[in-house]
């Protein structure tokens, strides 16, 4: 299920940068949430500067924005540092300041996310169900 899905405005930060970006957050995605990383899907999304306002203004510094996708029943503990650790690679990797990165969490119900057309809920049903039993 997871997904990571994040918004920057072309041509703030070079190729490389994006293509470290999406390595690393994969990688920090699968650790945190304890999952596969074959099951991590990370994407990139590039706004043309006219098309991205941030206060209202175009052209402003960059400010990422990025969705992380979980199941409902995921820790809060887990969810706060899924925030906390996807923004510093956003810092660290594209050198943007903290305080302009903003993130949200969707969860969604196993019922409602399908894995090769099953829902969730039984196609991890063992899964899910461990994960409610740690709290």
């Amino acid at each position: 299920m997871p997904v990571l899905e994040l918004h920057l405005v072309e041509g703030d930060h070079s190729p490389a940068q994006h293509a470290q970006l999406l390595e690393l957050l994969s990688r920090r995605y699968a650790e945190v949430l304890e999952s596969p990383i074959e099951r991590v899907r990370a994407s990139l999304t590039l706004h043309a500067p006219d098309h991205w306002a941030v206060g209202g203004a175009t052209h402003a510094a960059p400010a990422p924005y990025f969705t992380a996708i979980v199941l409902e029943g995921r820790p809060v503990e887990q969810r706060h540092r899924l925030l906390a650790e996807v923004t510093d690679l956003i810092v660290d990797v594209l050198g943007v300041e903290r305080s302009r990165v903003r993130g949200r969490i969707i969860q969604v119900p196993p019922d409602d996310w399908a894995i090769g057309g099953v829902p969730a809920s039984g196609a991890r049903r063992e899964e899910i169900a461990a994960r409610a039993a740690k709290g």
